[in-house]
């Protein structure tokens, strides 16, 4: 039994698809991953059988049998031989906490980065860019086992040329590394990438204690993650925006939602402030109380369905986030597709996120 082959979409647009034709599309598809995961993994169709789904065709994207992402803290769960595992990537987590571990073969690492490259090019065009990773290079020492942090690091550096890191090994900016950059592509777009709150605490206070502004109005800044610490702070995303702006120049700054457990599948923000489901993937939102589908503009769990995970069956998944679908195919950015928003974690649940993993409380 092959996997599917999904080729044919990349030849669609990332956003060009309406309700209709991408529900029909999109439902065939993650019933054939459905399939293909429970002829592979042994553990997904245990426990397809134990909710009596595994003979049942998926009616919908809703019917589509999803599993809690905490799984992947307590189970390995593959749909490959683990001889052809030749990546592993890890959860964010504090010290303590069970992290998530997502198995990649080749073939699965290949279509993550095609289409993450297809959504990317709606953000930053087909030419790489001089690349300012606020970040420091330290965290991508083990190549073989990636932490969220370095993984989102590693794929979004695809995208770049000239990569920069502005931190040091002691996590402190390094402005004259910074400066040196900007100097060298003056006149060009920048591509800055960061987690949410690594740019925050890295770059923007550094800044304002030094009483300095960066000269980098072609910035496009790509940020996501960590959200929970800046909230802590009251620290909200029109703050966000306008703190680089005023500390940078930067005027086009992109949140998106992901987690390492459906890499390349990310959900990008338009410039209305809305999270966009692509082709590739879509949001459901799920009441608490019975998992039924709510009403949009109603908040409940998010669920996450992608066309990314094939070497792991992680194509439909509950997370432990808080947020609202505000609509379909009418955003005024005029991408068709879902938008919706994140609003925050479920009561109790462990503080995630893939800027977590780095601790700040000595620094705040």
């Amino acid at each position: 039994m092959s996997a599917p082959d999904f080729t044919p979409w990349l030849e669609w647009g990332p956003y060009s698809l309406d309700a209709a034709a991408k529900s029909a599309a999109l439902s065939a598809a993650l019933r054939e991953l459905t399939q293909w995961h429970a002829g592979q993994c042994p553990e997904y169709a245990r426990i397809l059988a134990l909710q009596g789904v595994e003979d049942a065709p998926a009616m919908g994207l809703a019917g589509v049998p999803y599993l809690p992402v905490r799984l992947f803290k307590e189970f390995d769960l593959l749909s490959v031989e683990r001889s052809q595992v030749f990546k592993t990537m890890t959860s964010s987590g504090t010290s303590g906490q069970q992290v998530s571990r997502i198995y990649l073969d080749k073939e699965t690492a290949a279509w993550q980065t095609k289409i993450l490259t297809r959504l990317m090019g709606t953000v930053l065009g087909k030419k790489r860019l001089p690349m300012l990773v606020i970040d420091s290079p330290s965290v991508l020492r083990d190549r073989a086992a990636f932490s969220a942090r370095g993984a989102g690091i590693l794929g979004f550096s695809l995208f770049g040329q000239d990569v920069t890191y502005a931190l040091n090994e002691r996590m402190e900016l390094d402005l004259g590394l910074v400066q040196a950059f900007l100097e060298r592509h003056a006149g060009k777009p920048i591509f800055i990438f960061g987690f949410t709150f690594m740019i925050w605490q890295h770059l923007v206070l550094p800044l304002r204690k030094m009483n300095q502004r960066l000269a980098i109005a072609g910035g496009i800044v790509l940020h996501g993650g960590g959200w929970k610490k800046l909230q802590d702070l009251a620290v909200g995303n029109e703050d966000f925006r306008r703190a680089l702006q005023e500390c940078a120049g930067v005027e086009q700054v992109v949140n998106y939602y992901g987690m390492v457990e459906q890499t390349g599948s990310i959900f990008l923000e338009c410039g209305q402030g809305h999270l966009h489901a692509s082709i590739y993937s879509d949001v459901l939102i799920r009441r608490p109380g019975d998992f039924s589908l709510a009403d949009v503009g109603e908040e409940g769990l998010i669920e996450v369905l992608s066309l990314a995970p094939r070497s792991y069956p992680g194509h439909a998944l509950l997370t432990e986030d808080l947020g609202a679908v505000l609509g379909e195919d009418d955003c005024p950015c005029g991408r068709l597709g879902k938008y919706f928003k994140v609003s925050g974690r479920v009561a109790r649940a462990e503080a995630r996120g893939c800027s977590d993993t780095y601790a700040y409380e000595a620094h705040v």
